[in-house]
């Protein structure tokens, strides 16, 4: 619908536009309509949940997907692509991925007619970040953060955002301020410049200390002392660990010059810089990293060989359905796969790698090798101290505050072994969204605000131009139910453990993953029957949150 009215309220950056935009029937409720406001082709998304109105920025603050095609939940929206959900009265972003909140904007109902009240600036940028509290020299409290990773990043931010004005510093061994690590293994030739989570100034605002290129050697859990690197020593009232992993390797194949593991912008350029149309490139390992690695680097090569253990690449992690129809689309590219296979032998000379020998006896010219095959957890610094190690994963134990057993030493991300919504079942999962929901939880505990852990794991992927988004925790799930055309990669793929469905993936289906994990964050849950044929959608068609496969 056009607009009805419009009246636009000069001043500076103070503009405000008010528009009226529908009539109050015109949106059922639990819906939710886009409309364009003011001359400029900006947009607003006006909800209407249980008779109140309310407008919010029309993009999602992480990749801008149009949240009108997302999941409506109770007082929130959730983004269609990655999951990322946001207050409907403030705009505040809930859970991730990204940083920034969206902007919110008045709502008035008058004689039937909605009308939206916008400041000009707030309509231009799709995006609103909180501001950041000064440091008070009165206040002698210090928090340290350790690890630039998103639970880091995001821990840091939060304690700003709610106030606490004592000394703030976020520890990193990078060389660079915090920067997005998931577009590393799809853009190889990133810069740094481009992919940073936030400027030097923002930190700055917020009288955040960082030290990049320092390491915590060890910590006194007793003092709570932090040693560094550059031989500081750093007194600490709170302390959050999110320390993060380190690729595996081995000294038989890391002495190669041409043998790389992906982790840093670093790295990233090294292998970038290694690749030419007539190289012969093998990876080791068919989980994510080396397939999203495999998909980015096919064109730059001469040929690519994947190595897996499984039998199919993704098995432990999307199952042996998705995996088999992964592996085709590959294949369909020249991507040449050697599964339930093992390394027997790197063979090099002049520190240089030349052919990797395989168990069953085979060889592969390697004139680039990629390892990955998975991480380790950086936990080393705390040799000598009291905070528990999970002694089979090198993981950070933590209870459902995220609390190590040393009272105010806090850790999360993929370090931490910590509790998974909703099933409460620790776990280490290396997942953005997650770790970035942790330094947000973490923030608040430090602050005395308990906050429990309430957000369903959500992860995606994009290799051939095909997006996979995945909702949920199938650890031990028993049995899967595909609905839809695999094949054709336009499918929903539900995960069940006994008669339960525990997670979801989707190809070519959006906003199903969105919508489960809503689904889950709402305490609800879904069993066997409903997810055939998508039953559940069908059942609550009647909303907007919920479509039709």
């Amino acid at each position: 619908m056009g607009s009805i009215a419009s009246k636009s309220t000069e001043g500076s950056n103070d503009d405000v536009i008010e528009q009226i935009v529908c009539k109050e029937n015109d949106i059922p409720d639990n819906g939710m309509q886009e409309f364009e406001i003011g001359n400029n082709g900006n947009k607003v998304l006006v909800v209407k949940q249980n008779n109140e109105f309310f407008a919010v920025g029309s993009k999602c603050s992480h990749y801008g997907a149009p949240l009108v095609k997302g999941a409506l939940g109770n007082n929130t929206v959730r983004c269609p692509w990655h999951g990322a959900c946001f207050n409907l009265k403030t705009g505040d972003i809930e859970d991730f991925p990204g940083l920034d909140s969206i902007p919110s904007f008045k709502v008035s109902v008058t004689n039937g007619n909605v009308k939206v009240s916008a400041k000009k600036c707030a309509l231009e940028n799709a995006k609103f970040v909180k501001p950041l509290t000064k440091r008070n020299p009165e206040n002698k409290l210090t928090f340290i953060v350790i690890g630039s990773g998103p639970a880091g990043t995001e821990c840091v931010e939060k304690l700003r955002q709610e106030g606490f004005d004592g000394r703030l510093i976020l520890i990193t061994k990078d060389s660079y301020l915090p920067y997005d690590r998931t577009k590393l293994s799809k853009a190889l030739s990133s810069e740094a410049s481009g992919i940073l989570l936030r400027s030097q100034p923002f930190y700055e605002s917020g009288d955040i200390e960082l030290l990049t290129k320092t390491s915590v050697e060890s910590i006194d859990t007793s003092t709570k002392v932090v040693y560094l690197s550059n031989n500081e020593q750093l007194t600490f009232d709170a302390l959050f660990i999110a320390s993060g992993m380190t690729p595996r390797s081995t000294p038989e194949v890391s002495k190669y010059d041409n043998v790389f593991t992906l982790r840093t912008i670093e790295d990233a350029h090294k292998i970038h810089q290694s690749l030419s149309s007539d190289c012969h490139l093998v990876i080791v390992g068919s989980s994510f990293i080396g397939m999203e690695l495999a998909a980015a680097t096919f064109s730059k090569v001469k040929s690519v060989h994947v190595i897996g253990r499984s039998d199919v690449p993704f098995k432990e992690s999307l199952g042996k359905e998705i995996g088999e129809r992964i592996q085709e689309l590959f294949e369909s590219k020249g991507v040449v796969f050697h599964m339930k296979t093992s390394v027997k032998n790197y063979i090099g000379y002049n520190n240089r790698l030349s052919e990797i020998e395989l168990s069953d006896g085979q060889k592969l010219k390697a004139d680039v090798c990629i390892m990955a095959t998975g991480s380790k957890t950086n936990v080393e610094f705390l040799a000598g101290s009291n905070i528990a190690i999970n002694s089979s994963n090198g993981t950070i134990e933590v209870d459902k505050n995220l609390e190590t057993n040393v009272k105010g030493i806090f850790a999360g991300g993929d370090v931490a072994n910590a509790p998974v919504y909703p099933s409460n079942i620790k776990s280490s999962l290396g997942h953005w969204q997650l770790a970035t929901y942790h330094g947000k939880v973490a923030a608040l505990q430090m602050l005395g605000k308990k906050t429990p852990i309430k957000s369903v794991p959500f992860f995606w992927t994009a290799l051939f131009g095909t997006s996979i988004r995945f909702a949920g925790f199938n650890r031990g799930h028993t049995d899967v139910i595909i609905n839809g055309d695999l094949e054709n990669f336009k499918a929903v793929v539900y995960y069940c453990k006994g008669n339960e469905v525990v997670a979801v993936a989707t190809v070519g289906s959006d906003p199903i993953a969105a919508q489960f994990a809503e689904l889950l964050g709402s305490g609800r849950t879904l069993n066997k029957e409903q997810a055939i044929d998508n039953k559940w959608l069908i059942e609550e068609e009647d909303t907007v949150v919920c479509t039709r496969l």
